[in-house]
């Protein structure tokens, strides 16, 4: 990363908070499966479909506590998802059949969801500028935090006992819990002014709904590392079983070292959206490469395999900093948590449609199933920047007709537009001021 820490108190206390948050995570991720096939002893099909149940409860969820967030205050919204997640975890302890599993798992999964468009307007708020960019940031400190989780799981993994395996839920319901009780330290941001016109404005906001479709699939490429390569690496090539973490190593060295950078010159939605597309010509060549390794010689897939893995990682830089772009700076400040929530939808989906497609693509047909795949990619990203200038089209017409009821004048007695000029300074203010209805956006 080109810096170890933001440079404003309430950056730092964000990413801390993300940090701690996130190597909890990184603990129950390892090994959270195993935790419930062989401690608790669910079937792995039983726990599949309680995964998949959970996930289809959460969809909505970040929508609507994304919207409470802009109306209510970030900060203890956020805190509050954080609270549950922590409780909801701490009961997995608790859980020894099926239906306690799916509900605490529902329970954990909706309060995660809703936690991401919660912390949403705070990322804004408080990312100065450009927030795009310290997004991209708290995507490395992520990684970084998932990773050193992973490591810690190990422990539990080996030693395989009911016990261990409890240790390690815990300290996951633990670092939810430490990641709420620094947000405390971060100042409140006030509620976003109520506008005139409907509530649920980033529901009817189709062009922005078409981006989020457009996303969800492009979204799909994070499982073809952690669903597709893995099962074809160990079922159709000779390349040796430890590739696999040592592929997701290099993805993860690859993401912390490099996120940020990568998002500094896509600094508009026009340029989000043609790092879309760079981002699917990359998967596309991925896809290309990795059905190559099937019969080959264990050094040449080994190769290919490897070379397969940099290639979409690079893609996942672009796709990632063009989501962090368009998704927020499409998004009108006073109601970026419903927006980000809806936003969230397609990364929803793809979490619960993209494992299976991609088995019965790539595993089940095999090598054609590869180009397909790659095709879809590269297909979605030649279509997102005609997206993004159909949303940038409806932001401006939106911005024309929508004003805020804050700012409506409530008698003839205000003069005509004498105070215009007193309005512009907060425009330029620290991100830390308090009004998070002006923090500075320019117009993309």
């Amino acid at each position: 990363m080109p810096r170890l820490l933001p440079s404003t108190g309430p950056q730092r206390t964000l990413a801390v908070s993300n940090f701690v948050n996130t190597v909890g995570s990184g603990l129950f991720l390892t090994a959270g499966v195993l935790y419930f096939t062989q401690a608790v002893h669910l079937t792995a099909a039983a726990v599949g479909v309680g995964l998949g149940i959970a996930g289809t409860l959460s969809l909505a969820v970040g929508i609507g506590v994304g919207h409470l967030a802009d109306r209510c205050g970030a900060r203890g919204v956020y805190v509050v998802t954080l609270a549950v997640q922590a409780v909801a975890t701490g009961a997995f302890v608790l859980a020894d059949s099926f239906w306690p599993f799916v509900l605490a798992v529902s329970t954990a999964t909706g309060a995660k969801a809703a936690g991401l468009a919660a912390r949403a307007p705070l990322v804004r708020h408080y990312g100065g500028e450009r927030p795009q960019e310290f997004r991209a940031y708290l995507r490395a400190v992520t990684n970084v935090g998932i990773s050193l989780g992973a490591l810690l799981a190990g422990w539990a993994v080996q030693v395989g006992t009911l016990g261990a395996y409890q240790v390690l839920v815990l300290g996951n319901a633990l670092a939810f819990g430490a990641s709420a009780v620094v947000l405390f330290l971060l100042p409140p941001v006030a509620p976003a002014p109520v506008a005139r016109g409907p509530r649920w404005i980033a529901l009817r906001d189709r062009p922005y709904l078409a981006l989020t479709a457009l996303d969800g699939v492009m979204a799909m490429q994070f499982k073809v590392l952690t669903v597709a390569i893995p099962l074809w690496l160990v079922g159709s090539t000779t390349a040796p079983h430890w590739l696999v973490s040592g592929a997701m190593l290099a993805n993860t060295v690859i993401v912390v070292g490099l996120q940020v950078r990568a998002s500094r010159g896509i600094d508009s939605p026009r340029a989000g959206g043609h790092a879309y597309r760079r981002a699917g010509a990359a998967f596309l060549v991925s896809c290309a490469l990795v059905p190559l390794s099937a019969g080959a010689p264990v050094a040449v897939a080994v190769g290919l395999l490897l070379a397969a893995v940099m290639v979409h990682t690079i893609g996942e830089l672009w796709h990632s900093a063009g989501g962090f772009e368009v998704s927020y700076a499409l998004a009108p400040p006073r109601a970026t948590g419903q927006y980000l929530g809806v936003f969230g939808l397609g990364a929803g989906l793809s979490e619960a449609v993209g494992p299976g497609l991609l088995i019965a693509l790539c595993i089940g047909w095999g090598r054609p199933g590869w180009y397909v795949v790659g095709a879809l990619f590269a297909l979605t990203g030649l279509l997102t920047p005609w997206a993004v200038r159909r949303a940038e089209a409806a932001g401006r017409y939106e911005k024309r007709e929508t004003i805020p009821s804050t700012q409506m004048p409530t008698t003839t007695t205000v003069p005509a537009r004498a105070p215009t000029p007193a309005i512009t300074p907060p425009n330029v203010q620290p991100s830390g001021s308090g009004t998070s209805a002006s923090s500075p956006r320019s117009a993309a």
